[in-house]
């Protein structure tokens, strides 16, 4: 059975109320004790029966569990990777859960991932306000960053990487030596290092890693954009670009890499139909490429949530909040279209990649297990963080003791019960006789920002105990 305690979200659309209700269900089918044998202690996130945990699952899964009111933490999964780090700074990208070791492959031999775990400790300390966990993990981060540069760091500035490491390989991409989403991520990571150093008022690591992200940056702009095709392309090993659009380029747009011109241009094509504006967005390879696939055959054109996810967070830096409010709706539309071809929402599964072009999960005939049904790892930033954030509209920040509702209208939506550390608010919407009125009920002061796109912007302290405010008297 469900557990009440969750936040519980209202919206007109009972649907997005249903999976949203029904992820945190599935969730805890998601935990991992590892088990008597097991060299992993605690519990941690990872999709059932997965013999090995994966640092997307631990950086993922820590963006929807922060809103579980602390029914399941977002750390413990981070910290198996941090209890791994060796002492060069290394941390692999998956570890088998029986043994605690390692699991590496040919073609990414060091075990390389992704990195953005300060991305995701800086979310997390924003919903926890847990600044000595800041403390405690800096050192590891920075040997981490360390260790990468030391690899895998070449003389032209940018970081040259196995293809696997991107988690994002296809035959598309096979010649990128320096691939656009590594290189981003990159930036993205000492950007966030710099943000976590601010935090504990430490200027000389703030400056260093904004410095590393400003040279990155120019590099990433001098190097993989193409004014002609106003698009971030991987480049070769003789830094020539390769001229495939893949949803890799969006990346620099998390890291705040284009200027407004180019974000423009790279925005763009995300509307046009020629490129990544299909029905369900978005396609990981844009429909303008020959090898782009209307059955998803994996990253050939599936839609990935998490991908989505990244597209939708690199449109809030660039305040196109109506834009990515589009884009969530419509993609949980479609997941929830896609869980039972009779229409019935409430069987069915959620998939871990979808068609692009209509609804149901990607299809690759020569690879059976794809995709993976209840994939969490990604599905739930849609039912749950996109919901919450995108749909419904709000952005929390513990430490400032901020609320931002940012919405293009006033709809009949809203949060109850939701944990801000001691802190239980409530924030609904509704219609009555004398208009649009927000109710609100909180155990302590924070300050409110409504932002009514285009039409009110209006920030509030909001006591506590229960009050409520027209909006046509703001």
């Amino acid at each position: 059975m469900l557990r009440r305690d969750f936040p519980k979200i209202h919206f007109y659309d009972q649907d997005f109320v249903d999976i949203y209700d029904k992820t945190w269900e599935w969730i805890q089918d998601c935990w991992n004790a590892g088990g008597e044998k097991s060299a992993i202690e605690g519990k941690f996130f990872s999709w059932p029966g997965s013999p090995v945990v994966y640092q997307a699952d631990a950086v993922f899964s820590s963006f929807f569990l922060v809103y579980s009111n602390r029914i399941y933490q977002a750390h413990p999964t981070l910290d198996v990777f941090y209890g791994r780090q060796e002492p060069n700074g290394a941390i692999r990208a998956a570890y088998n859960v029986e043994t605690g070791l390692p699991e590496v492959g040919s073609d990414n031999p060091e075990g390389l991932a992704l990195p953005l775990f300060s991305w995701a400790e800086f979310n997390l300390y924003h919903k926890t306000a847990n600044k000595k966990r800041i403390k405690d993990v800096i050192p590891i981060l920075q040997k981490y960053i360390a260790w990468i540069d030391e690899t895998f760091k070449r003389p032209c500035g940018l970081y040259e990487v196995p293809l696997a490491a991107t988690g994002m390989a296809s035959p598309a991409r096979e010649r990128a030596a320096y691939p656009v989403d590594f290189n981003a991520v990159m930036a993205v990571n000492v950007l966030y290092l710099s943000a976590l150093a601010d935090i504990l008022n430490d200027k000389e690591a703030s400056f260093q890693y904004k410095k590393q992200y400003f040279s990155l940056k120019t590099r990433i702009n001098d190097y993989m954009w193409d004014g002609e095709d106003g698009f971030y392309y991987d480049i070769d090993a003789d830094l020539k670009k390769i001229k495939v659009k893949t949803l890799a380029g969006y990346w620099p747009l998390l890291a705040e890499i284009p200027s407004d011109d180019k974000a423009e241009r790279i925005i763009g094509k995300l509307q046009d139909p020629a490129f990544f504006g299909t029905p369900h967005p978005f396609p990981s390879m844009a429909v303008s490429e020959p090898s782009f696939s209307e059955e998803g055959r994996g990253f050939a054109g599936s839609v990935y949530p998490h991908l989505t996810f990244m597209v939708i967070k690199g449109l809030e830096r660039y305040q196109r909040w109506d834009f990515a409010r589009e884009c969530a709706t419509r993609h949980l539309y479609f997941v929830l279209d896609s869980m039972s071809p009779d229409g019935d929402h409430h069987k069915g599964n959620l998939w871990e990649a979808y068609l692009p072009q209509r609804e149901g999960p990607a299809c690759w005939p020569e690879q059976p297990d794809f995709p993976r049904a209840q994939y969490l790892t990604y599905d739930a930033l849609s039912t749950i963080s996109l919901t919450i954030e995108n749909v419904v509209g709000l952005f929390i920040s513990l430490p400032r003791k901020t609320v931002d509702w940012i919405i293009p209208n006033l709809e009949i939506m809203g949060i109850e019960n939701l944990s801000l550390k001691k802190n239980m608010i409530t924030i609904l919407s509704n219609k009555s006789g004398r208009g649009w009125e927000i109710h609100m009920e909180s155990e302590k002061l924070y300050y409110f920002t409504i932002n009514i796109l285009g039409k009110k912007k209006k920030t509030l302290p909001i006591p506590s105990g229960k009050c409520s405010m027209l909006i046509d008297k703001l």
